[in-house]
């Protein structure tokens, strides 16, 4: 087999003690439905290759890594950023958008529904059904519609139906639950193109297959660029899309370190965040057994971020896995300090990049708490706080790969506002 999903591993249920189904039983059918169509779907070479040909022609892959000259000198290290800012529609979302709504068309399904929070999501999934004329109904927290408006008026100009969800914080929580209660009533018609890498199995495993594509063209654009594998490869975390993308091809060799980057809000010891991986969290939510922020009683925690995209209190289960395992770390960032690396990236390098991988951004060059760890501020070149930045290169060198999954124009009237 041939295209972006050639070498995905395969179509896992579990990660180790995570991932699972727990969901109504009306739903198990769709799930199986789903899980064998794109099982076979995998296996057919001319399915790959039309999803192959949009993402090279119409989406616009491979993206560019790109040397930043000017980070690197901040960070005191040498720093490639993964450019999914540049794909079609501003973020790395369309990667999955696009092979899913391909998938639903497969199946028969003329009606896809979907959840947003940075409206990124949505936005690809108006353009995925846009282009191939399936009607689109998105579920958006109020709040993050206010937040988010530039990418609302897209969606609608797309010809999707943005529904608001008024329940709970009205952010990206209570729009998964609206899209699934839609899915359970309307199955037998509808597709619910999750967003990331969380939800009931086999959403993990089919979107991880779907945003390998970043990873896998990373590492042979760095492997060319340097003549060998980066030292560190960090993304940012919220459900955990694109940092599993990325992480996937990087999972088998151990001298690289993986570094997720998660919302610490205001300060984990506020209980205002959202980082479940930092702060050793464990629960059900949405279908999966993950990283989940709840109380004694098991109620979930409302998160907070003032990147939509990461104000979710769950991430997927194959990062749960790989943080329990040790083989990757998850570290948090303050709103603040995103914010002020959504700034410094805007001078350093003339790019505009969305508030989620400015979280990435912002523990690239010394900011954030390695909560799990009980850590305290990290920093770029390596200090006690922060071993996985200086054990290799004790004199502030070392090689990084940092994902930007997405562009900032939907967040500039948000960071203006803060001042």
């Amino acid at each position: 087999m041939t295209g972006p999903v050639a070498s995905a591993p395969g179509l896992d249920r579990r990660f180790g003690a995570y991932g699972g189904r727990y969901v109504p039983e009306t739903l198990i059918p769709a799930l199986d439905e789903l899980e064998g169509a794109w099982a076979e779907a995998r296996g057919d070479g001319g399915f790959a290759q039309e999803l192959a040909a949009l993402l090279r022609d119409y989406a616009g892959r491979p993206t560019p890594l790109y040397r930043a000259r000017r980070l690197s000198e901040a960070a005191g290290r040498t720093v490639y950023l993964k450019r999914e800012d540049l794909l079609h529609s501003g973020a790395h979302k369309l990667n999955n958008a696009l092979g899913q709504a391909l998938l639903a068309k497969r199946m028969g399904k003329e009606r896809v529904i979907a959840e947003t929070g940075a409206g990124q999501h949505g936005v690809a999934t108006a353009t995925a059904c846009a282009l191939l004329g399936l009607e689109c109904v998105v579920y958006m927290g109020s709040e993050d519609m206010r937040r988010q408006r530039p990418n609302v008026e897209r969606m609608g100009l797309l010809g999707a139906e943005v529904a608001p969800v008024e329940a709970g914080a009205r952010t990206l929580k209570e729009a998964v639950s609206e899209a699934i209660r839609d899915w359970v009533t309307n199955a037998a018609g509808t597709h619910y193109v999750i967003g990331s890498a969380v939800g009931p199995a086999p959403y993990p495993a089919l979107v991880r297959d779907l945003q390998r594509v970043i990873g896998d063209e990373a590492r042979a654009q760095i492997l060319a660029a340097e003549g060998r594998l980066p030292d560190r490869v960090i993304a940012c975390v919220g459900g955990g899309s694109n940092a599993i993308g990325t992480f996937v091809a990087f999972a088998a060799d151990a001298d690289v370190e993986l570094v997720g980057v998660e919302a610490a809000g205001e300060g984990i010891d506020s209980g205002r965040h959202s980082a479940p991986l930092s702060t050793g969290a464990r629960g059900v939510l949405h279908g999966s057994l993950s990283a989940v922020m709840q109380d004694s009683d098991g109620q979930i925690v409302e998160a907070h971020s003032v990147s939509a995209g990461l104000d979710y209190p769950g991430s997927g289960p194959e990062h749960a896995h790989l943080r329990d395992s040790g083989r990757a770390r998850y570290v948090a960032v303050t709103d603040d300090e995103a914010v002020a690396a959504f700034r410094r990236l805007c001078r350093l390098e003339g790019i505009v990049p969305a508030l989620e991988p400015s979280h990435a951004v912002a523990w690239l060059l010394g900011a954030g708490v390695d909560a799990a760890a009980g850590r305290g501020p990290v920093t770029a070149n390596g200090s006690e706080a922060d071993p996985g930045g200086g054990d290799h290169h004790p004199s502030g060198g070392g090689l990084d790969l940092l994902t930007l999954s997405g562009r900032g124009d939907k967040d500039l009237a948000e960071v203006l506002e803060l001042g």
